[in-house]
């Protein structure tokens, strides 16, 4: 990452400026001091970055979690879309059924209604051929 190599540059830096800033048995110290300073600050980076990199791999664990949940969500309404469709069709095909009987007992009575009309002018026919023939 771009954090690590500029807090190790900034520290060698100053740890520089410090020792030749130092002299003697103040320089000492001022080195021990730099140095632990440095060895903070590198840890302190190197914490930064852990943390970030946990906080990256939550962030993608919560979202495959939702992205499954979604794909489950999905699924289920898919499913009952399914089922749906096919009740449809089933009274679709239990209607159609019922309107094909409807209609053929319509025929029927259609056709009964013209056989007794026929049957009715046959009777009539033969009724006024008698008496014509009864006039003879």
């Amino acid at each position: 990452m771009k954090i690590r190599p500029l807090t190790t540059t900034l520290l060698a830096a100053s740890l520089l400026l410090a020792l030749a800033a130092c002299k003697g048995p103040e320089a000492e110290q001022a080195k021990q001091d730099a140095a632990q300073a440095a060895d903070s600050a590198g840890a302190a980076a190197r914490d930064a970055v852990d943390k970030a990199a946990e906080a990256t791999r939550n962030a993608a664990d919560k979202t495959a979690a939702a992205s499954e949940q979604a794909a489950a969500d999905t699924q289920q309404a898919l499913d009952s879309a399914a089922a749906a469709t096919a009740n449809a069709a089933d009274k679709a095909k239990v209607a159609a059924t019922d309107a094909a009987a409807h209609a053929s007992d319509a025929t029927a009575d259609a056709a009964q209604k013209v056989a007794d009309k026929a049957r009715d002018v046959a009777d009539d026919a033969k009724a006024t051929a008698a008496k014509e023939e009864a006039k003879h």
